[in-house]
């Protein structure tokens, strides 16, 4: 048996961010870590893929990013090694090759059960990420049992894929950025495609993370939201990273042939949602209104000397009457890649924490049905910029602040 305080799971950004802040504070912890340093980084992201923010906004509590290209895209694996830096450099406490398998009530408060043994403590920081496994759909289930299917964890380049065309189900960040790759090794892409938010790489003449952190909008406060469960849902914004846009007029432009959402698949064909106009129009109107607040912020400011007129993106075009069906048994596509999100995997917590849908229910990150477990890296989980890579220090310092005023409680009773 161990003793530490605190117990943090993940070393990934979030649980790095954390064990910075509770480490200046001089909260003895440990970061368990089930695979190396960045583990999802480097195990469980498909070969090219760069993070959508620029260089400069990779900022972690006491580590930005000081290289030559501030504007540049780091690959997965460039940023995984900073990770491993950042740990290095602040000696922060990561126990490797150490996978949790339970978390219970313990002696001090809560025991965290291991595959090397167990640790027992005052405090859980759950920094697994918002990542941790592909969501799936059901209807997957009912593909021909002779169609390959793979998700966004078993894909790494297109040779893992079949020769032939291939159906992308999902229409965010990750699925327009595989669209593109697939299409451009020479595969015919089938992108299907629901609610989505769709943004400009650039506008301006900035970069489009440049906008939402200066105007503040990644900084606003969970308690700011009418409808917190509808923003949490949320899709990722239709992002790549370089200075290009890429969005469903782009792939389209190379080719890529954009259906409406996979409502159904039955008799060995796929149904596609009628209601594609639909969600272009609403996409396009929303990026309207948040290019109107960037408008307005510049004029309130006083920026628009220094700022390139207003050049707004065009309509999201479609074919006038986009296919509603697909015969999977046609050979037009010879496997099916399911881009359509991750979620979490807190089934180790054997807690009473969990909803009904079996969410795991938290405020702000604080889990309140089980005093001192806390969360990291969620959507919009303090702020919306909760589970970007800068986001993790500001939860991370309000969550150890939290952590001390326990911890002070306890003291003086």
């Amino acid at each position: 048996m161990t003793y530490a305080t605190t117990v943090i799971i993940g070393a990934g950004q979030a649980g790095l961010a954390m064990s910075y802040e509770l480490t200046a504070l001089g909260i003895d912890h440990v970061i368990l870590e089930r695979g190396n340093i960045a583990n999802s980084w480097r195990k469980d992201r498909w070969d090219s893929l760069r993070l959508l923010t620029p260089n400069w906004q990779t900022r972690m509590p006491g580590g930005a990013y000081t290289g030559p290209d501030a504007n540049g895209f780091s690959h997965k694996d460039d940023f995984a090694m900073r990770l491993q830096s950042y740990a290095d450099m602040h000696s922060l406490p990561v126990h490797t090759g150490i996978e949790v398998q339970s978390v219970t009530l313990g002696p001090f408060g809560y025991r965290v059960h291991t595959n090397t043994g167990h640790f027992d403590c005052r405090h859980v920081v759950v920094a697994s990420g918002a990542c941790a496994r592909p969501a799936v759909p059901k209807l997957a289930d009912c593909l021909p049992r002779n169609l390959p299917s793979f998700t966004t964890f078993d894909y790494k380049r297109p040779s893992d894929l079949p020769d032939g065309g291939v159906l992308v189900v999902g229409g965010s960040a990750t699925g327009l950025q595989l669209a593109r790759e697939l299409q451009r090794s020479g595969r015919q892409v089938v992108l299907s495609v629901g609610e989505h938010v769709r943004v400009p790489r650039r506008y301006r003449g900035r970069d489009i993370s440049w906008w939402l952190d200066t105007t503040g909008l990644m900084d606003r406060g969970y308690r700011e939201v009418d409808d917190l469960a509808r923003v949490r849902r949320t899709p990722s914004l239709q992002l790549a990273a370089g200075h290009e846009t890429l969005d469903l007029n782009a792939l389209q432009a190379e080719g890529v042939q954009v259906v409406g959402r996979l409502s159904a698949i039955r008799d060995r064909h796929a149904l596609f949602s009628g209601a594609l106009r639909n969600h272009c129009d609403l996409g396009d109107l929303k990026l309207g209104r948040l290019l109107d607040h960037f408008d307005n912020w510049a004029a309130k400011h006083g920026s628009e000397r220094d700022l390139p007129r207003a050049q707004r993106p065009v309509p999201t075009q479609l074919p006038d009457a986009p296919r509603l069906t697909l015969d999977l048994s046609s050979g037009e596509v010879s496997s099916v890649l399911w881009a359509t999100g991750y979620r979490t995997d807190h089934s180790f917590l054997n807690l009473p924490v969990f909803d009904r849908r079996g969410r795991l229910e938290h405020d702000g990150g604080i889990v309140t049905a089980a005093p001192g477990v806390y969360v990291m890296g969620l959507p919009f989980m303090r702020r919306r910029k909760s589970t970007f890579i800068d986001g993790v220090g500001a939860d991370a310092r309000d969550l150890a602040k939290d952590m001390t005023m326990q911890l002070s409680g306890a003291i003086a009773a």
